[in-house]
C-alpha cells in the first residue's frame, strides 16, 4: 500500500506544476489588458473560468504567480542557453539561438506575459534568486559577445552595451505583443535575431546567418520588379 501512495503522490507534482503553467499562460490576458499589478486575483480567476478558490490552490497571491513566472522562465532561458553554447555553430549564430529562444519562451510559452518582465515587487528573498538568474544570463550573453570579437566575427564594441541593448528589446516585446497576432513568437525572434547580431556582424561575415522569411520576400519582390 505505502508503494501505491508514494507513487501517487509523484504523479501529483508534475500535475500540479503543469497545472500552474497552465494558469500562468492563461493568467497573460488578464496582465495584458489591466498590467501585472492591476490585474486583480478575482479578475484573473474570472480569465480562467475558475473560482477564486480553485486559483488560490494553486497561487495564494500574485507575487506567488510572478515568482513562478520568474523562475520558470529564467530557468528555461539558462538551459537553452548552455545547450546551446556547447553547440559547434559559429559564436553569430549561436546568439541568434539564444535571442530566438528567448522570445519563444516569453511569448509562445507564456502569452507575451508581462510577469516576465515586472519582478522588482517581489519579497527581498525571491527578489535576490531572480536577480542572479538574470545576471548568470547576462554574463553567458557577454562572454558570447566577447567571443564573437575575439575571433574576429563581431565588430568592436562593449559587450555590456550590447547585451543590455538585446535584453532591452528583447524584453520590451511583452508591451505590445498579441498572442492573436500574425507571426508567433518564434517568428519574431527570428526576425529580431537577423537584425539585432547582423549589426554586430562583419562585412566578411554577413552570409553566416539564414534571410528571414521577410528578408527573402523582400528579395523576392525585388527580382520580379527587374
Amino acid at each position: 500500500m505505502s508503494q501505491i501512495s508514494n507513487n501517487s503522490s509523484k504523479e501529483k507534482v508534475p500535475r500540479y506544476q503543469k497545472r500552474r503553467l497552465e494558469i500562468l499562460r492563461s493568467a497573460a490576458l488578464a496582465f495584458s489588458q489591466r498590467g501585472f499589478w492591476g490585474a486583480t486575483m478575482e479578475e484573473i480567476s474570472e480569465a480562467l473560468d475558475l473560482t477564486k478558490g480553485s486559483l488560490y490552490y494553486y497561487f495564494s497571491s500574485k507575487q506567488e504567480l510572478l515568482y513562478f513566472c520568474q523562475q520558470y522562465s529564467l530557468q528555461r532561458l539558462l538551459d537553452e542557453a548552455r545547450r546551446i553554447r556547447t553547440s559547434s555553430d559559429p559564436v553569430p549564430v549561436q546568439l541568434c539561438q539564444i535571442i530566438v529562444e528567448q522570445l519563444r519562451c516569453i511569448l509562445d510559452e507564456l502569452q507575451g506575459s508581462p510577469a516576465h518582465a515586472q519582478f522588482q515587487g517581489l519579497p527581498e528573498k525571491h527578489l535576490r534568486e531572480v536577480i542572479q538568474k538574470r545576471d548568470h544570463y547576462e554574463m553567458i550573453l557577454r562572454r558570447l559577445v566577447k567571443k564573437g570579437i575575439r575571433e574576429g566575427y563581431f565588430i568592436a564594441c562593449d559587450p555590456k552595451i550590447v547585451v543590455w541593448a538585446i535584453l532591452g528589446a528583447v524584453n520590451w516585446t511583452v508591451q505590445w505583443y498579441s498572442p492573436i497576432g500574425p507571426l508567433s513568437g518564434k517568428q519574431i525572434g527570428e526576425q529580431f535575431a537577423s537584425y539585432l547580431v547582423r549589426g554586430l556582424l562583419r562585412p566578411e561575415h554577413q552570409d553566416l546567418l539564414p534571410a528571414t522569411r521577410l528578408n527573402r520576400n523582400r528579395a523576392s519582390q525585388r527580382r520580379l520588379a527587374q
